[in-house]
C-alpha cells in the first residue's frame, strides 16, 4: 500500500468542510436565537448584559458564515482560521459563564464546539500554508527558499 498525501490531504479536507458546515449550523443557529429572542428572556437565560449577549449573537452569525463563506466562495480564504479562532474565543467565555451558572456537565457543549473550532482554525491555517507554499511547508524542508508576498 502507498501513502499518498493527495489521498490525506483530501481526507483531512472532507474532514475539515464536514466541522466546518456543522460549526457553521450550530453557531448560525445560536447567534439567531441572540439576535431574535427578547432581551428579558435572554438575560433570564443567560444572566449577561442584554446588549453583550446581542454582540455575542452576531459575532457568532459573522463566525458562522467566516467557517464556510471564504471556501465556498473561494475568496480570501485566510479568513476562515480567523473566524474559527474567534470561536473559540466565544466558547471559552460561555464554557467559563456555563461552569459558573449551570455547572460542569452543561458546559461540555461549549467546550466541544470549542475544541472543533480550534482543529479548523489550525487545520485551515496548515491547508493554507501547503497550498501557499506546497507539502515540504509542513515540515519546513524542501528546495525553495520563495516566500509569498503580501
Amino acid at each position: 500500500m502507498r501513502f499518498s498525501f493527495e489521498a490525506m490531504a483530501r481526507k483531512s479536507g472532507a474532514l475539515l468542510w464536514t466541522a466546518q458546515v456543522l460549526l457553521a449550523l450550530l453557531f448560525l443557529f445560536a447567534g439567531v436565537t441572540k439576535l431574535v429572542m427578547p432581551v428579558e428572556a435572554l438575560t433570564r437565560a443567560i444572566p449577561l448584559p442584554g446588549a453583550f449577549l446581542r454582540f455575542v449573537g452576531a459575532c457568532e452569525v459573522l463566525g458562522a458564515a467566516g467557517l464556510v463563506l471564504p471556501g465556498w466562495l473561494r475568496v480570501r480564504q485566510e479568513l476562515t482560521p480567523l473566524a474559527a479562532a474567534g470561536l473559540v474565543v466565544i466558547m471559552a467565555g460561555a464554557v467559563v459563564v456555563t461552569v459558573v451558572t449551570s455547572g460542569v456537565a452543561p458546559a461540555l457543549l461549549p467546550l466541544v464546539a470549542g475544541v472543533l473550532a480550534a482543529l479548523v482554525a489550525r487545520g485551515r491555517r496548515e491547508w493554507l500554508r501547503t497550498a501557499r507554499f506546497g507539502p515540504s511547508a509542513r515540515t519546513g524542508h524542501g528546495a525553495s527558499s520563495e516566500r509569498p508576498t503580501g
